[in-house]
């Protein structure tokens, strides 16, 4: 019986998945365990890579995740659906895992439900990309006035919680994984624990519009985020951003990193302002019991091997 299966979104990752496939190659755990890419309609030749990885490791499978939203997930919920593991792990395709990370992710899921992995941010990315995002970066497990959360690049979660809470939430978009962990927690009354030795080496967009493009994103789910758990964003915090936001600019943007830095600030500010138009109207679901986001038949779900 498999004990753990690890689920890796992609979609259009040719360029990262490569690395990513080469380290768990090298992976040891003594325990069944398989890999499962859950494809989100690449048209690339992100497959054609997968499947060279698929001949020397034959615990490695390709599951169709293209019918549904272009988002992460929406493929890993295709791949828990498919999932033969009794835990479940979480990882994305454009970063790398550390030796041991498996073993470390599968002997946590053996004594704990729900867990959570740290990041190194030195490996992948240059030293100014790292100086300007890793400020704004959570990091293994956070504190929040709310519920401890964790990203969803590096989690662990027994199958049958992953399926009580119904999944990741396909309607937030980036920040799906902080909304998992809080239902997680709410409805399942679990902990959430950082696991040491579960490392992840992480890539950052590496181009300011993407920094900013981020971070407008998150900034915008953030408020439909906050309003599903029946939260506030007070119109006195957007007014204390944009007084920040002015100052940075005319004393701390001086280089590539601080520039940077503002540019991601600008990014959350204009992406809360639009957040917080955009889902005036959402009203809290945080406690409802919903099952997994879609419905799949079996001509959904195509399993390459």
């Amino acid at each position: 019986m498999i004990q753990l299966s690890v689920i890796i979104p992609c979609y259009n990752c040719a360029e990262y998945i490569g690395t990513q496939l080469e380290a768990f190659a090298h992976q040891e755990y003594s325990q069944p365990w398989e890999i499962i890419i859950a494809d989100n309609g690449s048209t690339d030749n992100t497959l054609e890579i997968v499947r060279q990885y698929q001949q020397k490791m034959p615990h490695l499978r390709i599951v169709d995740a293209s019918g549904g939203k272009k988002c992460a997930a929406y493929p890993r919920n295709i791949g828990a659906q498919v999932a033969k593991g009794e835990a479940l792990a979480f990882c994305d395709a454009d970063d790398e895992v550390f030796p041991g990370w498996v073993a470390a992710m599968g002997e946590a899921l053996s004594k704990y439900d729900f867990v959570a992995g740290k990041s190194d941010y030195t490996k992948l990315n240059l030293p100014w990309v790292v100086a300007a995002c890793a400020y704004r970066e959570g990091n293994g497990v956070n504190d929040n006035l709310y519920y401890p959360f964790a990203g969803g690049n590096n989690i662990g979660i027994k199958r049958h919680l992953f399926y009580r809470v119904g999944g990741f939430d396909e309607d937030i978009r980036i920040i799906d994984d902080v909304d998992f962990c809080w239902r997680v927690q709410a409805q399942c009354g679990v902990k959430l624990i950082e696991v040491p030795g579960a490392k992840i080496n992480f890539r950052f967009r590496d181009t300011i519009k993407e920094m900013y493009q981020r971070w407008y994103g998150i900034a915008e789910n953030n408020i439909l985020l906050l309003r599903r758990h029946g939260l506030k964003y007070a119109w006195k915090n957007l007014f204390r951003d944009f007084v920040m936001l002015v100052a940075r600019l005319l004393i701390k943007v001086r280089s590539r990193v601080s520039f940077a830095r503002w540019m991601m600030d600008l990014g959350w500010f204009l992406g809360t302002v639009h957040g917080m138009w955009k889902y005036r109207h959402v009203r809290s679901q945080v406690m409802a019991r919903k099952k997994l986001p879609h419905q799949l038949v079996a001509s959904h779900v195509m399993t390459d091997r």
